[in-house]
């Protein structure tokens, strides 16, 4: 990710419950950098999403999406999802944004029912998975991982039928990366996004069941 310094709306700060779940009422999601010693929160000028209708399935994945072993779940093992994508190695980065700290202010959203994981299968085996936080029928994805080949675009491809089941049409991914541009997620304005955030909001819907 570029940071630009406009893209920081607020630093420092606690990853309180509460806090996140008002930051991501209003489009603002945390972003650890290493180096810096308060936390930056984070509302990008230039904002990715999936707009659903615009999705693009190559025919090859398409062909692996439908003959796959693997099976997916969801919000089955949700502390195991963000630790993989934590612990994963991804290529150019040294480390990871999910500190300790992170994780510890996700899984307890998840305990209170805002985040939550899409999990695959390889028999009894976690091949993969996707992780976000979903507030008033909003969801923002976090991160994904694959053990098994295609095994993270099998969850954002079961996130994504599962959300647009329960209404939605679209989903945050913060920021743009090549895998995500070639599925065809596009980016727009901040202005343009946190008004679809808000149009979203105002819809109510019912995204998961809460325990």
């Amino acid at each position: 990710m570029t940071i630009d310094a406009d893209d920081i709306v607020a630093v420092g700060g606690s990853l309180e419950p509460r806090v996140l779940v008002e930051a991501y009422r209003r489009g603002v999601f945390p972003w650890p950098i290493d180096g810096l010693p308060v936390l930056p929160w984070f509302c990008p000028k230039e904002r990715a999403i999936v707009d659903f209708d615009l999705v693009h399935v190559p025919r090859s994945l398409r062909r692996a999406l439908r003959q796959t072993p693997l099976r997916c779940t969801i919000d089955a093992a949700f502390d195991d999802v963000i630790e993989h994508c934590a612990d994963v190695p991804r290529p150019g980065q040294d480390g990871t944004w999910i500190t300790d700290e992170l994780m510890s202010a996700y899984k307890e959203l998840h305990r209170m029912g805002y985040a939550h994981s899409v999990e695959v299968w390889d028999g009894e085996a976690l091949a993969g998975g996707i992780y976000g936080v979903e507030v008033d029928g909003y969801f923002s994805a976090e991160s994904m991982f694959h053990l098994a080949p295609n095994a993270s675009k099998i969850a954002l491809f079961h996130l994504m039928d599962h959300l647009r089941k329960g209404g939605l049409d679209w989903m945050d991914i913060q920021v743009m990366t090549p895998h995500m541009l070639a599925l065809g997620a596009v980016v727009i304005s901040r202005k343009r996004f946190l008004d679809r955030l808000q149009r979203t909001r105002a819809r109510g819907l019912q995204l998961f069941v809460r325990a």
